[in-house]
C-alpha cells in the first residue's frame, strides 16, 4: 500500500511512529471525452477569459474571493509557512468517546494505520485498550495543508483514522426545503409498514451488495471490444499558439495577395516562386 502520510501519534506520553495508508479507493469506470470526428481525445487548456490567452503554471497565483470580483492574493511562501507552523507530523488523541455518539454525517475518509519502526509495540498497547475499553479517540490531523478532525478506532485487527468534519462543516438541517411536519399516522399503516421492515431485516453482510451499473457498464465496454467496436487514435502535437497562428494567416494573406496580382490564372506555389517575384515576397513579408 502506498503510505499517504507519515509522522506519529500520541496519548499521554505514549508517542507511536506510524503511517498513513488510504483505506477505499474510488471504483468509478473513468470515460474519456473524445472529439467525434477523429476520435483524439480533448484537452484541457487553463485560459485566462480576460487576456484571451493560455496561462501557463508559473503565471498563476492563488487567492481568496471575500466579495464579487473582490481577492486576496495569497502567496506560495505565505501558505507554506503557515503550513509548517501548524503541522508538526504529530498526532495527539485529546479524548476518548463512544463510537455510536458521533452521527455518521460528520465521518469523511478513512485511513488504515501501520506502525513505523519501532512502533510495534506502543500500536499494540493503544489497539488493546481501545478494544478493552470500548472507545475511540478523537485527534487532529494535518492532511494535505487542512487541519481534520479524526477519530482513531480499531477495525477488525488494525487501527483505523476517520477524518470527520467539523460541526460547521455540516449544513443546518434546518435549512432542508418541503421536510413535511408531524403528521397523523393511520395505525394500520404503521402496523404494515414495521412488518415489512422486519421482514427485510438481516445481519449486515457488504460482500452481499454490488454496484450493478459498473458491472454492466464494464460487460458493455467488454462486448464492444470482443465485437471490435473500438477506435485508435495517434499522438498529435500541440497546436501552434496564437502568436504562431495570425503570424502564419498574414503571411498566407500576403501570399494570396500577390497571386491575384498576376495576370496568368495557373496557380503557382509560393516556395516557387522566383527572380522577379523575390521583391514582391519580400514587400509582403514585411507587410506581414
Amino acid at each position: 500500500m502506498h503510505t499517504v502520510w507519515k509522522g506519529s501519534i500520541s496519548f499521554g506520553l505514549v508517542n507511536i511512529p506510524i503511517k498513513l495508508h488510504t483505506a477505499t479507493e474510488n471504483k468509478d469506470i473513468k470515460l474519456r471525452q473524445l472529439h467525434k470526428e477523429c476520435h483524439t481525445p480533448i484537452s484541457y487548456q487553463k485560459v485566462c477569459p480576460g487576456c484571451d490567452k493560455e496561462v501557463k503554471t508559473e503565471d498563476i497565483v492563488k487567492a481568496y474571493e471575500y466579495a464579487k470580483n473582490k481577492f486576496v492574493i495569497l502567496d506560495d511562501e505565505e501558505l507554506e509557512k503557515l503550513k509548517k507552523e501548524n503541522e508538526d507530523k504529530a498526532v495527539e488523541i485529546v479524548d476518548f468517546v463512544k463510537l455510536e455518539e458521533i452521527d455518521p454525517i460528520y465521518f469523511e475518509k478513512s485511513y488504515f494505520i501501520a506502525p513505523d519502526n519501532g512502533g510495534a509495540k506502543a500500536y499494540s498497547l493503544l489497539r488493546k485498550a481501545l478494544v478493552e475499553s470500548g472507545k475511540i479517540g478523537i485527534a487532529k490531523i494535518i492532511i494535505r495543508s487542512k487541519e481534520q478532525l479524526a477519530v482513531v478506532r480499531v477495525y477488525k485487527d488494525t487501527l483505523l483514522m476517520e477524518t470527520i468534519h467539523f460541526p460547521d462543516e455540516v449544513r443546518n438541517v434546518d435549512e432542508v426545503p418541503n421536510v413535511p411536519a408531524e403528521q397523523l399516522v393511520v395505525q394500520k399503516e404503521l402496523d404494515t409498514a414495521l412488518m415489512l421492515v422486519d421482514q427485510l431485516t438481516t445481519t449486515f453482510d457488504p460482500e452481499k451488495y454490488n454496484d450493478d451499473y459498473r458491472t454492466a457498464l464494464m460487460d458493455l465496454i467488454e462486448e464492444k471490444k470482443s465485437g471490435k467496436e473500438t477506435v485508435t487514435t495517434t499522438e498529435k502535437q500541440p497546436a501552434a499558439t496564437s502568436n504562431v497562428t495570425d503570424l502564419m494567416s498574414a503571411l498566407q494573406a500576403s501570399l494570396d495577395k500577390t497571386k491575384t496580382k498576376k495576370t496568368t490564372t495557373r496557380k503557382r506555389k509560393p516556395v516557387a516562386a522566383k527572380s522577379t517575384n523575390d521583391k514582391k515576397t519580400t514587400t509582403a513579408l514585411k507587410n506581414a
